[in-house]
């Protein structure tokens, strides 16, 4: 790709590299002295996780014949010396394809029957069951034979119209978008409802997951496409033929299922060398482009510098033939630049509050939990340094005193039994509100509503009235939370004060990004429930796998939701469990060290330097933790570095996973 965009993409990659590297240094020094219990060990791993494995999910959108295969083979696979995708004039690409990079997995291209459609299965489920897939190994060594591997997106099938409407492939009311049909009455449909290509491509190895999706006819018949690929990409480059504008179709899929998101949206004006004019001058073929590009810009209502003409076809062949001139001719390098610096910094800055955001996390419970034991060890030395010229009775009396601490602490147990008890069941109660149960009886209702309007035209209100429900229900999960840090909070306190922990809450996890999740998700759906679906969802099938798409949507949602929720309150738990123990550790240190002390005299002074020791190695440990957690802070906030700037500092370490993901 042109360096604007690799290089910015590299630089993000070795950023996440780079940040993962210190997260893995520093979850191995707190781990390897214990200075975090469970709950922070799975926070650390789920950063770790994010980190990377970051996707960034670039979909490319166009009716037919808008050359939308040839920029994907301009952009990502010219280095192969040829065409890849196929790109012939007239339908090619016929069904959705998705090309990403699993290191797990091997070179392939994984097809999905489209008879897949009438089993009511969403995609997101099909995912999970390879058997449901054709899986073609892929030759990355040889353009020929992928090529020829990938032209297999483009078979199709020749079905009656009965099997095509009930694909979804076939309206009677909107006869003009409906497929070719031969002398025998049947209906030519794609052979398959969905591509993978799993692609060893240095920027999909850094997480760069590219969707091609085909026409209006396809995006339509495929709910899933229009209501969750098509919405969580983080960008979305819509081509049009620079020779014909928008045109009905065209705006039927920006209106229907682009144009209403709050999404990065680039829109290409494709095949401008087909502008050229032999008998006019240049700058009049120039000004037919920027009034193209005006007039674009004006009827898809988009500023125009979000307009990108260009030609596909000759960024291809300029790159395979290494001509710049051309290269430039084409303007591909400056749709590739606004990407690199529109898109990936928006990523960057996600990801750069979720690493401080945890940061800040690990730095609370390190400190809370070596304060904690700093106090305990000073109350230790406190007793021992006041033995010193004690007699052997006043030695025995401070034994029986620490037994008479310990059995008193002991009592705590039975107040830690209730509070559990206490906090199981209100956990419990927050979370059956938002548990898949819950959430599958509400969309039932959703479901019968429509069923009793006619034509489901009653749809859209439905869908609405269940998404306010669903808030409710987040709401209340909240509530509850709320409630839950009151009630720990007072109990804490009053252990604190008892029996001396040190307890202490964060933050009660917060709603209002599920809230924002349910809003994305109705957003998309108002949009597609609309009269031109009413059709399609009144057929029993139809519905069905848009019920399933949707209940996995949405369990999503409140999974993730459920999920925070329960995290936090096995973080409030295991800081009581943990504290428990290190008191209990703490009596047995103090009744060993008196012992010793009473056994032999000389043992007093060894072990006050034994334990002052200790507590130098403490203060050594709370300090080797914030140093490194303030280096991830500083690695956050710098953000990617190009792998020039980065060579020149010395960062080789940011420079390494470039090289080798470039070379790989």
């Amino acid at each position: 790709m042109n360096p604007s965009f690799a290089v910015s993409l590299d630089s993000l990659s070795g950023w996440r590299t780079t940040l993962g590297k210190r997260l893995d240094e520093t979850a191995r020094f707190l781990t390897d002295h214990e200075l975090v219990d469970t709950s922070a060990m799975v926070q650390m791993a789920a950063l770790r996780e994010r980190l990377g494995n970051e996707k960034l999910v670039v979909a490319f959108v166009a009716e037919f014949s808008r050359g939308k295969s040839e920029l994907i083979n301009a952009i990502f696979f010219a280095d192969t010396g040829r065409r890849v995708l196929p790109a012939t004039p007239g339908r090619t690409t016929m069904c959705p394809v998705e090309l990403a990079w699993n290191q797990d997995e091997i070179p392939a291209l994984l097809l999905l029957p489209i008879a897949t459609r009438l089993e009511g299965q969403s995609l997101a489920e099909l995912r999970k069951q390879r058997r449901a897939w054709t899986v073609r190994e892929l030759d990355v060594d040889d353009s020929e034979k992928l090529a020829r591997s990938l032209q297999e997106v483009t078979r199709t099938e020749w079905v009656s119209k009965d099997t095509a409407r009930d694909l979804g492939f076939w309206s009677d009311t909107e006869p003009d978008d409906n497929p070719p049909v031969d002398a025998a009455g049947r209906v030519e449909i794609p052979a398959w409802r969905h591509a993978l290509i799993n692609y060893p491509h240095p920027l999909l190895k850094q997480g760069l997951v590219v969707l091609d999706t085909p026409g209006l006819n396809a995006i339509g018949a495929e709910p899933e496409l229009t209501l969750s690929l098509l919405p969580t990409a983080h960008a979305t480059v819509f081509i049009l033929g620079a020779d014909t504008g928008v045109t009905r179709s065209d705006m039927g899929v920006w209106r229907d299922h682009l144009g209403g998101h709050a999404l990065s949206r680039f829109v290409v004006l494709n095949k401008i060398d087909a502008l050229a004019d032999p008998l006019a001058a240049s700058g009049e073929v120039d000004g037919q482009i920027d009034k193209q590009c005006t007039e674009t810009a004006k009827t898809l209502g988009i500023p125009i510098d979000r307009v990108f003409p260009l030609s596909a076809r000759q960024a291809l062949a300029a790159r395979i033939a290494n001509d710049d001139d051309s290269l430039r001719e084409s303007r591909l390098p400056a749709l590739e630049f606004a990407l690199g610096s529109q898109l990936l910094p928006h990523r960057r800055q996600v990801l750069e509050q979720a690493v401080l955001e945890g940061v800040q996390m690990i730095d609370n419970h390190v400190a809370r939990r070596l304060g904690d034991h700093r106090r305990q060890l000073a109350e230790q030395m406190l007793e021992l340094r006041g033995l010193r010229g004690k007699s052997a009775g006043k030695l025995r009396l401070m034994l029986q005193r620490v037994e008479a601490e310990t059995a008193e602490f002991e009592q705590c147990t039975v107040r830690l039994q209730a509070l559990r008890l206490v906090h199981s069941r209100m956990l419990k109660d927050a979370l059956l509100g938002i548990s898949s149960d819950r959430l599958r009886e509400e969309v039932g209702q959703m479901q019968a509503e429509m069923k009793a309007s006619l034509l489901n035209l009653g749809a859209k209100k439905a869908f609405i009235a269940l998404c306010a429900r669903l808030r409710a229900l987040l709401d209340a999960a909240g509530k509850r939370s709320d409630e839950i840090r009151d009630m720990l909070g007072a109990s804490f306190a009053k252990l604190n004060s008892e029996f001396g922990f040190g307890l202490a809450l964060t933050r009660s996890p917060d709603m209002a990004r599920f809230h924002e999740e349910l809003s994305q998700i109705e957003q998309g759906y108002v949009q597609y429930l609309g009269l031109t679906q009413a059709v399609r969802l009144s057929q029993p099938k139809f519905m069905e796998q848009f019920r399933r798409m949707l209940v996995s949507k949405l369990r999503v949602v409140f999974e993730n939701a459920s999920g925070e929720l329960e995290l936090w309150n096995k973080a409030a738990s295991s800081q009581v469990d943990s504290q428990l123990r290190e008191r209990r550790r703490n009596f047995r240190r103090r009744h060993e060290s008196l012992e010793r002390v009473q056994t032999a005299a000389s043992e007093l002074e060894s072990r006050i330097a034994e334990l002052e020791t200790h507590d130098e190695r403490v203060q050594g440990y709370l300090s080797r933790s914030r140093e490194l957690l303030e280096a991830m802070r500083d690695q956050a906030r710098a953000g990617p570095v190009s792998i020039s700037d980065a060579e020149s500092l010395g960062m080789h370490d940011v420079v390494t996973p470039i090289r080798r993901a470039q070379t790989a």
